[in-house]
């Protein structure tokens, strides 16, 4: 029997809700990685069981990558060789952003994006991991920058046909590709706006904060950057604005419908400042025409609302009739499971929500 599995990271741990396939009605677990913040978690539902993996971050130990094959019940660190740079590099993780297993091409390939901006990839589903020295090495580097939030590699796209094509996004620097398995890297953000930077079109620099494509049509990529929200129909040789029609080009999270292509969610804040929704109204804005046109989606989310859904905060499940979710920092948590017409809350006063990941397995 199959069951509804979520994974709510937050600044004080990580919560696992079970349901069946309605998801409505939802069992929690008992918090793990207590005063860890959790800000990368992942299902890699490639195999014939689950693994569920996450990156912690405890201020006195430093970040740490765990998984469990038993859908959360235990829980084993990588110990062989975990998420660190070499010690002749000089440097150390901060904190693991994203965890991103490749396609089904590399059935035992998961990724892991950093801070500072680094990739890391493991063989061997997440036991063990080494750094991509190509990336680290890159020329641009030293001209990267801290967002507010940090200097991270916090998006990964793997294309699930051609296993040497891997796009990968940074705050500050933008959106970066290789089509040689990582042998070389080149930026990819000619159409995104840098408003702060002095060229406004800068070859890198851009501080995007999220992208998103759909399996079945790898070459459109979606994003979310600080300030602008953009397409690409061509795998990021060129951008294109689709922010006509929001209330605000600025947000984290972007979305794409698992099922429709052409089907995306953003979740709108107001720019700069004031990071809380527009009006202080929790709204999900769709597009069903790739950004073209937007409505909003409110039935069932607060009309008084004053937190910010972060970029990894906001996910989609694999259900034949897809699930919608969206943590927020006031420690809530929202379901639709009608394409956003209608939601529910599932969870409340938990810390605050850095990542949602779900799945039905």
């Amino acid at each position: 029997m199959s069951e509804a599995i979520v994974l709510v990271g937050t600044k004080k741990g990580l919560w696992v809700g079970r349901s069946d396939e309605e998801r409505q009605d939802w069992e929690w677990s008992e918090p793990a990685f207590l005063m860890e913040a959790v800000y990368g978690t992942c299902i890699d539902n490639r195999g014939a069981e689950p693994r569920l993996l996450v990156g912690g971050a405890s201020e006195h130990w430093g970040p740490g990558v765990y998984y469990s094959d038993d859908r959360g019940a235990t829980w084993t660190e990588t110990q062989a060789a975990p998420v660190r740079f070499p010690q002749e590099l000089g440097s150390s993780v901060e904190r693991v952003w994203q965890i991103q297993p490749a396609g089904p091409n590399d059935p035992d390939v998961i990724y892991a994006g950093t801070e500072p901006s680094a990739l890391f990839r493991s063989t061997d589903r997440g036991e063990s991991f080494s750094l991509i020295r190509s990336l680290w090495d890159h020329p641009h580097r030293e001209k990267w920058q801290p967002g507010g939030g940090g200097q991270a590699i916090h998006t990964v796209l793997a294309d699930p046909v051609d296993e040497t094509h891997v796009t990968v996004a940074m705050s500050t620097g933008g959106v970066y590709r290789t089509y040689d398995g990582g042998e070389t890297w080149n930026p990819a953000n000619v159409g995104i706006m840098a408003a702060h930077a002095p060229d406004p079109w800068p070859e890198f620099g851009q501080c995007v904060h999220k992208i998103a494509a759909h399996p079945a049509a790898p070459q459109r990529i979606f994003a979310q950057n600080h300030g602008g929200v953009y397409r690409s129909d061509n795998a990021g040789d060129q951008w294109t604005s689709i922010a006509d029609g929001l209330p605000s080009d600025f947000g984290f999270p972007i979305v794409v419908h698992p099922r429709r292509p052409e089907t995306v969610f953003v979740f709108p804040l107001t720019a700069d400042i004031n990071r809380f929704p527009p009006e202080g109204e929790a709204r999900v804005w769709r597009s069903e025409d790739a950004g073209e046109t937007w409505t909003p989606s409110e039935s069932g989310l607060p009309d008084r609302f004053f937190a910010s859904v972060l970029r990894d905060a906001m996910t989609a499940d694999n259900a034949k009739q897809m699930g919608l979710y969206v943590g927020a920092r006031d420690g809530s948590v929202f379901v639709s499971t009608d394409d956003g017409a209608n939601w529910s809350q599932i969870a409340a006063h938990l810390p605050d929500v850095l990542s949602v990941r779900a799945a039905v397995v």
